[in-house]
């Protein structure tokens, strides 16, 4: 087959297609879908039956690190800050200080086992040393079981948050690698420079895209998801520019703005939520064509060694000694110790050693590569199980996909009124999302002399406007006339 554009679109849509009809199946073997994204793209690759060549160190992390732009912003933007306020510290226990012992305690046994040097192990112990949600939950979702107490918010704020602590790790000891001759404590600067300009930048990113979102006037509301983008780019590109971690700072970004009135809140997420899926498949499809199961073959041993130590002594440990300040029953750290699944983040880091061009990179990369399948392969699996065996899961409640969409039904909205705007409101000329309108009620219709509206967040009030609005209850239509600034009707029907 001939290589032209029309080829390579016709193999890629048929890649996308084939992964999404095969995973809709993953759920009957408590496999992620992702996985079975990674094995159609070894399938697809040079050693399997599409015998598409890939070697491509240099596009494979370029792909990776836009894909995880969008994976994480994704992530920050369904991130209840009520939800994981609770459990913050320990969230922030497990992504700092347990992704730090993981990578260090696996690269001593690295070190150890193998000829690798001291700096070496504890590069393939950073690399896989941060935890994949999206395997995670793929799996608890599919089987409809939740987690009692707060275990499904730490766990969605640690795998959310732990990235950027495994890549610092990472660059700080493949600096070593390549320079030797540096001292250990040369990284502490980089980690503080890291971190704390990462998070500084995230909420101040957080803050101007939110101004930016709600001042701009655009044409189409189609263009409001395309601005999110580019100000998520923008974000990464400048933090990383100042010296700070650029993927701690979308994921801080979007967690800001998950908690914010923003306009077309509600389309740019699920728009984020479409994208984030589609990168996750193009970044397994994309891993799967790099690698060569041929290369595998010879660190399966070492590899196998190296898994079980992570799944079943590195990964323990360092839960146990990230939760030890905080009250959590020994079952619950057991289970978050289980959960530690290895995805496409690592081997997406692995990359890194590629490019620099290292002595051992090639089997770093294939080590890494096996144990993300084999963490999945025995970990994944087994969540459900797991948790049923320690007595930590909870049937999870459904919520019907519609919800939002209806939401101008009567039997969601039980309190309905008329509310006029003075001549002189205070209000008038201010845009909808700037009246913090609380979250259990709603603009449904504005008449405007002979017009009739339907608002959004961008629409701006103006004097003798009729609003028609919707509540939950007459305590939150009290709450909206608060946000107007207008006395109370006698009476909502």
């Amino acid at each position: 087959m001939s290589l032209t554009i029309e080829n390579i679109l016709l193999v890629g849509s048929l890649l996308l297609f084939i992964s999404i009809l095969i995973g809709k199946t993953s759920h009957r073997f408590g496999i992620p879908t992702l996985v079975l994204f990674l094995f159609v793209g070894m399938l697809a690759g040079s050693e399997g039956i599409g015998r598409i060549h890939f070697d491509n160190p240099q596009l494979a992390q370029f792909i990776g690190v836009v894909s995880l732009n969008f994976i994480l912003f994704s992530g920050g933007l369904d991130t209840n800050w009520q939800s994981i306020k609770p459990v913050l510290w320990q969230g922030i226990s497990l992504s700092t200080l347990g992704v730090l012992l993981t990578a260090v305690s696996l690269g001593l046994f690295v070190w150890w086992l193998t000829d690798f040097s001291l700096y070496e192990g504890l590069l393939l112990g950073a690399i896989v040393s941060s935890t994949d949600a999206a395997a995670v939950f793929s799996i608890l979702r599919a089987k409809n079981i939740g987690l009692k107490s707060q275990l499904k918010p730490t766990l969605e704020l640690e795998s959310g948050s732990n990235d950027p602590m495994a890549y610092v790790l990472t660059i700080a000891f493949l600096s070593l690698v390549v320079t030797p001759e540096q001292s250990l404590l040369s990284i502490i600067p980089l980690f503080l420079q890291q971190m704390l300009l990462g998070a500084l930048a995230g909420l101040l990113f957080g803050k101007l895209t939110k101004y930016i979102v709600n001042k701009i006037q655009l044409t189409y509301e189609g263009l409001y998801p395309v601005l999110v983008i580019a100000l998520m780019f923008i974000t990464f590109s400048a933090t990383d520019f100042i010296g700070g971690n650029g993927f701690l700072a979308i994921y801080i970004c979007a967690v800001f703005l998950a908690n914010q009135d923003f306009i077309h809140k509600a389309t740019i997420i699920k728009m984020f939520d479409s994208l984030a899926w589609l990168m996750q498949i193009v970044l397994f499809l994309t891993l799967g064509l790099l690698v060569f199961p041929s290369h595998i073959l010879p660190v399966i041993g070492i590899g196998l060694l190296i898994s079980l130590f992570l799944i079943f002594i590195a990964r323990p440990l360092s839960v146990m000694v990230a939760l030890t300040p905080f009250k959590m029953k020994m079952k619950q750290r057991l289970y978050i110790s289980w959960v530690g699944l290895r995805g496409a983040v690592p081997i997406v880091f692995a990359t890194y050693p590629l490019l620099a061009g290292i002595e051992k990179a090639n089997m770093i990369f294939n080590i890494v590569f096996f144990i993300s399948l084999t963490s999945v392969l025995v970990q994944g699996t087994t969540l459900n199980t797991i948790a049923r065996w320690l007595h930590v899961s909870a049937p999870e409640l459904a919520i019907p996909q519609m919800a939002q969409e209806t939401f101008l039904s009567e039997e969601i909205k039980k309190v309905r009124t008329e509310i006029i705007i003075p001549e002189d409101g205070s209000v008038a000329g201010e845009k909808i999302v700037d009246l913090h309108f609380p979250r259990t009620a709603l603009i449904a219709m504005i008449n405007r002399g002979k017009e009739y509206l339907t608002p959004n967040g961008s629409t701006i009030i103006e004097p003798g406007d009729r609003l028609v609005v919707l509540a939950d209850d007459r305590e939150s239509m009290n709450l909206v006339y608060e946000c107007l600034k207008v006395a109370p009707a006698p009476k909502a029907v």
